[in-house]
């Protein structure tokens, strides 16, 4: 179609050019983008350098035949490869072929259609078409392309000279025999990643070497093996950690900023919190018409000044999604010089920030609040220890010259905040969480149950109010945001959940519109009961998976309409798409706005909220592995010991068993149960001997030697 004459032509910019691509089919050449544009004559020396820029930037990837497409676009039809399979059982493909910062995305791949196509397995390599689903996107098989040799991360044993690799992943049964080149170049313990080849030596699969990584036996081995086999990006492109340095030696001014340096504002942590992100104060309301109320505030650190949209360091928090934390180590969704040090709310240091100031009345109900861009200087860094200390009325000498005029009205106002959330009545789920504590060697010394303490619960309430009042101020904004979202469980749940109540004794209706208290009113009633934790667990599995949405689609766990992530910046990417997203609103942004939310960011926040909800799984995925390594690596010294323990779960081939006091989990084979034919009672979640008719159920109580670690 020929462009009238006097029709306004698109200006030649960077903006311009990234949404013609966008618009263009994937991949595009440099003719394609130029007749979109209407680009002609010496505007194409324009558009080549534009395109340099932008490629140099990393916003634009080069593809075959003079091809383009923006960074992290994927074509309709490319070449894939089975690399893992979900919990849920679905294969999953990425992209043999990737180029784009980070890990390959992995994509569900649907079962092939054709019949002449054999279902396929991990390694193995097709031509795949993808398409949009609510889930996000989704592989089709189209024509097979043979097995790949897909990579392995495996620990060197060394048998009768030759280096095997044993798997790390215990759902693969291979061990593999390294090459000559690569077994001169490792030892005994080493972690490698390898690349199964033809043939074998000796019965076993054979292996090429293609990465080593550290020895199982150094401090922080562990971590390492999660990190490297779920892809967690560990080490800053050169171009992030430069611009990160530059921006942290930027001086910070009051222009467009409240200065709260006379506020007393402090962080509560954990005693080994990596970062400080979030201050809390709070004192009496003085205005006579809010008796018995108080005005809190919650300041966060202002990401958004350092991080602006489309930058390097922008790009790289985008990819990372979020920040990842073992027992040793964290790796950072932002580099040190911002996650640890300008963006870490310090101690008598100043800091910008991002501030809320919440008034409530007496039942810790909220009237009103407001934003602000400030200036702050942290009065203290305590811990929840020390705070808890405090509240049970036997402060500490850091915490007792702070008592009457900050931990005291604090303190009060959670009260006031306690009162609101009872009669909102959250879901309340009581599941022990356990920790690894790790000597300098790096090995485990101890499990330790997480305390629930006051002080912990003062912060969380405090931090709940400010996410829930970020997102009432973008949605009356009529400004794109990225919800905290948590839908009520499925039917199909609700009905297992059900089928297993009625076998203990216990009616849940099917039929009902569920709330939180529904579930509350149940675990009230087997409190100290045989079942309690079992049923604690059982409610907790039976919940659904929290994620991102631009939707607000409610948080069924808190009981809350509408709720947004706010709080921690330096850690979550949505985070700092909320806190762009209330520097547009207000009008709080510096220079021209541009850290405010852009309306680039603004169109693709469907596409965000997918992708960090993937990394944020990742990373949780992460997480309970290197817990589950550490847990098995503090049993080792405890083969043929005896333990205390509770089903957790039943399967038709056995029961699975948290040790009490350290959270280990293992397996019971059905084989270990004596000679009786057990039969798997699925909605009862027992085994029952056929013969004797002992049964095992979910919840009881059992004692298991440990075989094996």
């Amino acid at each position: 179609m020929k462009k009238k004459k006097n029709e306004a032509r698109p200006v030649l910019t960077r903006d311009a050019v990234k949404k013609a691509l966008a618009l263009l089919p994937v991949p595009a050449t440099k003719r394609d983008l130029a007749r979109a544009l209407g680009v002609t004559g010496g505007e194409r020396i324009a558009l080549k350098r534009i395109m340099r820029e932008l490629e140099e930037e990393g916003a634009l990837e080069r593809g075959p035949k003079r091809a383009f497409r923006a960074a992290g676009e994927l074509p309709e039809v490319l070449p894939m490869e089975i690399v893992d399979r979900d919990p849920a059982g679905e294969m999953l493909a990425s992209p043999i072929d990737w180029h784009g910062e980070g890990p390959a995305p992995r994509i569900v791949t649907e079962p092939p259609r054709d019949r002449a196509i054999r279902a396929l397995g991990i390694g193995d390599r097709f031509l795949g078409r993808l398409r949009k689903d609510k889930d996000g996107q989704v592989a089709s098989v189209i024509k097979e392309l043979g097995q790949s040799a897909h990579r392995v991360l495996g620990v060197i044993q060394i048998e009768q000279g030759q280096a095997i690799v044993a798997p790390v992943d215990r759902r693969t049964k291979q061990f593999f025999v390294l090459d000559r080149a690569g077994a001169q170049k490792v030892a005994r313990g080493d972690i490698v990643l390898v690349e199964p080849l033809a043939g074998r030596d000796r019965g076993r699969l054979r292996a090429r070497l293609r990465e080593t990584h550290g020895n199982l036996d150094a401090p922080g081995a562990i971590s390492l093996i999660s990190i490297h086999e779920h892809g967690i990006p560990v080490d800053f492109p050169e171009a992030v950690t430069r611009e990160a340095v530059e921006v942290s030696r930027g001086a910070l001014s009051l222009s467009g900023r409240e200065d709260l340096r006379a506020v007393p504002l402090i962080t509560i942590d954990p005693e080994d919190a990596r970062d400080h992100d979030d201050a809390v104060y709070a004192e009496p309301d003085t205005d006579a018409g809010n008796p018995g109320g108080h005005v809190v505030y919650v300041a966060i650190a202002d990401v958004a000044h350092y991080v602006r949209p489309g930058s390097a360091l922008d790009r790289e928090a985008a990819k990372r999604g979020n920040s990842t934390y073992f027992p040793d180590r964290v790796v950072p969704m932002l580099p040190h010089e911002l996650s640890s040090d300008k963006c870490s709310l310090r101690e008598g240091e100043e800091r910008a920030c991002l501030v809320v100031r919440m008034v409530i009345d007496a039942q810790g109900r909220k009237r009103h609040h407001r934003f602000v861009r400030g200036l702050m200087r942290s009065a203290a860094r305590l811990t929840y220890a020390e705070v808890e200390d405090a509240i049970t009325g036997k402060p500490g000498p850091r915490v007792a010259p702070l008592m009457a005029r900050i931990i005291t009205p604090l303190l009060a106002a959670y009260r006031a905040m306690e009162k609101a959330r009872d009669a909102r009545e959250p879901l309340a789920i009581h599941v022990p969480e356990f920790r690894a504590r790790l000597g300098e060697d790096g090995k485990v010394f101890s499990i330790d149950q997480r305390p629930s303490l006051e002080a912990m619960k003062l912060i969380e309430e405090m931090m709940i109010a400010a996410n829930v009042a970020a997102a009432e101020t973008l949605e009356k904004a009529k400004i794109p945001l990225l919800y905290r979202v948590h839908e009520p469980p499925s039917d199909e749940k609700i009905s297992a959940y059900a089928d297993y109540l009625s076998s203990v004794g216990l009616k849940f209706a099917k039929g009902q519109v569920i709330k939180p208290a529904a579930f509350n009113r149940l675990l009230a009633r087997v409190a100290g009961a045989e079942h309690e934790a079992a049923l604690n667990e059982l409610t907790l599995r039976t919940q659904s998976q929290a994620r991102y949405s631009p939707e607000s689609l409610g948080h069924f766990g808190l009981n809350l309409a509408r709720y947004a992530h706010f709080t921690s910046p330096i850690r979550r990417y949505a985070d700092l798409v909320v806190h762009r997203g209330l520097i547009r609103a207000l009008n709080l942004g510096s220079d021209g706005q541009s850290d405010g939310l852009s309306d680039g960011e603004a169109a693709a926040l469907e596409a965000t909220a997918e992708h960090i909800s993937t990394t944020e799984r990742r990373s949780m995925a992460a997480e309970r592995d290197s817990i589950d390594r550490y847990l098995a690596a503090y049993m080792q010294d405890r083969i043929g010991a005896e333990f205390d323990g509770r089903i957790t779960g039943v399967a038709r081939f056995g029961l699975f068993v948290k040790l009490e006091g350290l959270g280990a989990d293992g397996l019971v084979p059905i084989s270990s149960l004596g000679t009786d034919f057990f039969q798997h009672m699925e909605k009862q979640h027992a085994l029952m001997g056929k013969r004797t008719r002992k049964t095992y159920r979910l919840g009881d109580r059992v004692r298991v030697m440990v075989a094996e670690a």
